[in-house]
């Protein structure tokens, strides 16, 4: 028996959930929405209120509240104010990237990222009985439909200024693939096919971007949704829009594609591109030697940052799991349990909690790229998936009493 199948290793991924939600008890904000929090889960009051992290922080202790975990639901409901509140543009409509706290450049554009996470939060948050969340999903939806999607192209633009009177001519695969997971999660809880149908357009583009560059997946492209190979060359170690192939993109691709397959999406073949992604992907990023996973490749497979970001062993033992499901082979078992004993022994946290976001290539932490300890969705989730069916989408297999 793998150990993916044994009672003892999902009794201790049940239990590492419910510590990622006690480390972030106090991460509600006065007001409404979700402070990043420090390496001791403390709120970083100069980082403000952020779109992204309030609506994580929304989705993660709405998953908890749907397993009846005591608590979690006041925290989703405390993070979520904030998306009907501060984080909400009364006069434009959308949601601003930021308030509070010391404003960066782009605190009050509209991007199709933040977007996203929005009707992820809201569709979490209707299933946990959330106070407003059936609007907000209404209103994110519809943001999203009349701002974002991009019909003729079947995938969604990235970001607007404040009053969505300027688009950037950006386009980005980062924001597609995050409305790919908001979409899945919003058909469930519409029940609405139009969802899954435009997940599939953005899912079946990436697989054939994928496949026309050597399935390493490219992130930048022009507003003609040319791809833009050098983009950020200068800053590589970018937090949303690193050079080059993002090794930790290409695994969470892969178990996206299975989700959309088990969903009934049509559009291309879903197992061959997962299984293509997968593998370039830690072949090319996974450090055999140390351990690891760089966070950047070039175009040929080297590493460019090859510090290890916490949330792309999170994604690969997700998509490990979601993949030995899918196809019953026992090597991504295998890996599985190989990325989980390197996690334990070095991105745990086992002083203050949580997971280290940064390690460098000695798998020493750092924090030049991810000080402290933002949020707990990645983390959180990669304990949920392999215990949950590949569809439907996590909030919905809870509330629809499937077994952890």
């Amino acid at each position: 028996m793998q150990i993916i199948e044994r009672d003892t290793h999902r009794s201790w991924l049940d239990g590492h959930f419910l510590s990622l939600l006690e480390f972030g008890r106090r991460t509600p904000v006065d007001g409404g929405g979700a402070a990043w929090l420090d390496d001791e889960g403390s709120p970083v009051a100069a980082e403000g209120v952020q779109c992204w992290i309030t609506c994580r922080t929304v989705h993660t202790y709405s998953l908890g509240a749907l397993q009846g975990i005591p608590g979690a639901r006041v925290i989703a409901q405390r993070a979520l104010d904030g998306l009907t509140g501060p984080l909400y543009d009364d006069v434009n409509g959308g949601w601003f990237a930021q308030v509070g706290g010391t404003l960066p450049p782009g605190a009050r554009d509209k991007a199709a990222y933040a977007h996203a996470f929005v009707v992820l939060a809201a569709s979490s948050g209707v299933l946990a009985e959330l106070d407003g969340a059936g609007d907000l999903l209404a209103e994110a939806l519809r943001t999203v439909e009349e701002r974002f999607w991009d019909e003729e192209a079947g995938l969604v633009v990235d970001t607007f200024n404040d009053d969505f009177t300027v688009l950037d001519p950006y386009r980005g695969i980062n924001a597609n693939m995050h409305t790919v997971e908001a979409f899945l999660a919003a058909a469930d809880v519409t029940g609405e096919r139009i969802w899954l149908d435009r997940a599939a357009r953005i899912g079946a583009f990436a697989a054939r971007a994928a496949k026309a560059n050597g399935w390493r997946l490219p992130e930048h492209f022009d507003e003609r949704w040319n791809p833009l190979l050098e983009f950020n060359a200068d800053v590589p170690g970018d937090k949303f829009k690193p050079y080059g192939a993002t090794v930790g993109h290409g695994i969470e691709w892969a178990r996206l594609l299975l989700n959309l397959e088990a969903a009934g999406a049509t559009g291309t073949d879903w197992a061959e591109a997962a299984v293509a992604l997968f593998d370039r992907a830690v072949e090319d990023g996974w450090d055999a030697e140390r351990g690891g996973f760089a966070y950047t490749t070039d175009w040929t497979g080297t590493p460019v940052v090859a510090d290890r970001m916490h949330w792309v062993v999170a994604e690969a033992i997700g998509a490990a799991a979601s993949l030995w499901k899918r196809t019953g082979d026992a090597r991504y078992a295998q890996l599985y349990a190989t990325w989980w004993d390197y996690a334990d022994a070095y991105v745990l946290d086992h002083e203050h909690g949580s997971w280290h976001h940064q390690l460098d290539p000695e798998n020493r932490p750092t924090d030049t790229v991810w000080p402290g300890k933002a949020d707990l969705y990645h983390a959180a989730q990669c304990t949920l998936i392999p215990r949950l069916p590949l569809a439907p989408t996590m909030a919905s297999a809870i509330a629809r009493g499937t077994e952890l």
